[in-house]
């Protein structure tokens, strides 16, 4: 499809979602265009960020505040799916001066179902570098609870961005390229099957039940995202799949992008 990419803009509440918005839709870079979907509340927003044109999905939800403490996190999640099936990458926005959250990580988990490209957007961040002890204990916990609680998106590229000044918002342009670019990527199966090879010899899978599964054939069967099929002799490991994914990540270029792995398991034919 044509046409600007198409990004969605999520968080939980109070991140700094409507700051990033407003920056990145509003003052010098007049909004080029709104759908509406009634007169006061475009459904999606196209700006211009870094001299290229960018569809916003679903940004009423993020301008009209919903403040009704009952049901606002259903409504709030019903909006991060709604947003998430229009939109090919997501943006998640977390406030670098507070914890990461269940509810953070509920996002992103979203984002993974979903299959949607991702960059992480730390906000707030100029906070972090006032004087005071507060900040600095925040700075270090910080970079502990990414490395334990982010640990399954390693692969995210992480902007840090202060919202509400503007300051580093042109970093998240080159992100949203490249997670972008990397969704889109497809391996040849002739590379793809020698990259398996040399992976089964170096490291076969361990056996199971007397017996090894072994890979016979692999193959991308689609992209956006990155989706593998292995044609095997018995189920694989979830540990094996994974360490496959990582491989995968390290010698190919998928940063920004979930990368799918299933398994055709061929059961040998009874004489």
């Amino acid at each position: 499809i044509g046409g600007p990419r198409r990004v969605a803009i999520l968080g939980r509440p109070n991140v700094g979602k409507s700051s990033l918005l407003n920056k990145a839709a509003g003052e010098e870079r007049v909004v080029v265009n709104e759908l509406a979907g009634t007169t006061r509340d475009p459904v999606d927003e196209v700006v211009e960020l870094g001299g290229k044109l960018w569809r916003l999905v679903d940004t009423a939800g993020i301008r009209r505040r919903v403040h009704l403490q009952q049901g606002a996190d259903f409504y709030a999640s019903l909006r991060t799916s709604t947003a998430l099936e229009k939109a090919e990458v997501a943006v998640v926005v977390l406030d670098v001066s507070q914890p990461i959250s269940v509810q953070d990580l509920n996002i992103i988990d979203m984002v993974l179902e979903s299959g949607r490209a991702l960059v992480l957007a730390f906000n707030k961040w100029d906070r972090l570098f006032d004087d005071d002890m507060e900040n600095q204990d925040r700075r270090r916990y910080l970079e502990r609870e990414i490395e334990q609680d982010l640990a399954h998106v390693a692969w995210a590229p992480r902007v840090n961005i202060s919202a509400k000044t503007g300051r580093h918002l042109d970093k998240l342009v080159p992100a949203l390229e490249t997670a972008l670019e990397n969704w889109d990527r497809r391996i040849p199966t002739g590379k793809f099957n020698a990259f398996l090879s040399e992976l089964v010899a170096a490291h076969p899978h361990p056996l199971r039940g007397g017996k090894q599964p072994r890979i016979l054939f692999g193959t991308q069967a689609t992209t956006r995202p990155p989706t593998f099929v292995l044609f095997t002799t018995g189920f694989l490991d979830p540990g094996y799949r994974r360490f496959i994914q990582r491989r995968l990540r390290e010698l190919y270029d998928f940063e920004g992008t979930p990368i799918v792995i299933n398994m055709r398991v061929r059961e040998r034919r009874q004489r």
